[in-house]
């Protein structure tokens, strides 16, 4: 049954940390450690963990949350455009950093949904049931992240760091190591987003160099052509619907499956 969107992204999100500090169990039969921060043997062979260290574990998966973010979601691509974008428009710190944050975040999630959605439903959603164990949704959950990540990862990046690291080619997404499809995923979102912002920055060049042209042959070396070519940029922006038209197009370059 499909899920309302912000409850899907925040219950994924909430499982995987659950996930990370508790393992299934019955009545302890052994402790091992200091009180507070003791391991449990039950009588199944499973082992849980002191309250303290399950909270030492949830801070410890809370500060890595925006690593996760930046390295594993379009967040990287979508914010280098941005500040590319505003960049060629010369308009300064318009729009400001926190607005270009909460721009590329919740284009993160729209991208994202349908990939956290399948996390929720065939990892977090059956673990919290507790029809499946939590190595196993932890194994679910990567291996569908791991397959969004090689869909939008250059071959080319991911033989690199494959030959780097000393490995060979791998049958399928589940059998590639997150050591390689990491870096290898955001170097190839560094290169997408470099040529994306490329072409963003070419017309706004184009009218930079017009305006000062015109400005130096009417003499007025001592007015600022940026100055003068703002509204120009602007003003082309807002006519080709340049907010619209960024946004797809960032969008169109994620392959949903």
């Amino acid at each position: 049954m499909n899920k309302p969107f912000i409850q899907s992204i925040l219950s994924t999100l909430a499982g995987l940390g659950f996930m990370l500090v508790t393992t299934d169990g019955a009545m302890a039969q052994e402790a091992v450690g200091l009180p507070a921060l003791n391991m449990v043997t039950q009588s199944d062979g499973s082992t849980t963990y002191s309250l303290s260290l399950q909270i030492l574990a949830l801070m410890t998966a809370v500060s890595l949350l925006p690593s996760l973010v930046l390295g594993m979601t379009s967040f990287t691509r979508i914010i280098i455009v941005l500040s590319i974008l505003r960049q060629a428009m010369g308009t300064q710190q318009t729009p400001p950093n926190q607005v270009l944050i909460a721009i590329a975040l919740f284009l993160s999630l729209f991208i994202m949904t349908p990939t956290l959605t399948a996390v929720y439903d065939e990892a977090v959603d059956p673990y919290i049931e507790k029809q499946i164990p939590a190595d196993e949704a932890m194994t679910t959950g990567s291996t569908i992240m791991k397959s969004f990540m090689i869909r939008n990862t250059r071959e080319k990046d991911l033989v690199m760091f494959s030959e780097m690291a000393g490995e060979g080619s791998f049958e399928n997404n589940a059998d590639v190591p997150l050591t390689i499809v990491l870096p290898a995923f955001i170097t190839s979102e560094l290169k997408s987003a470099f040529q994306i912002g490329f072409l963003l920055f070419l017309p706004f060049l184009v009218i930079d160099m017009v305006i000062a042209s015109i400005l130096m042959s009417l003499g007025m070396m001592m007015l600022s052509p940026m100055l003068v070519a703002l509204p120009f940029k602007l003003l082309l922006f807002v006519l080709v619907d340049g907010w619209s038209m960024t946004v797809g197009s960032l969008v169109a370059t994620y392959a949903s499956g």
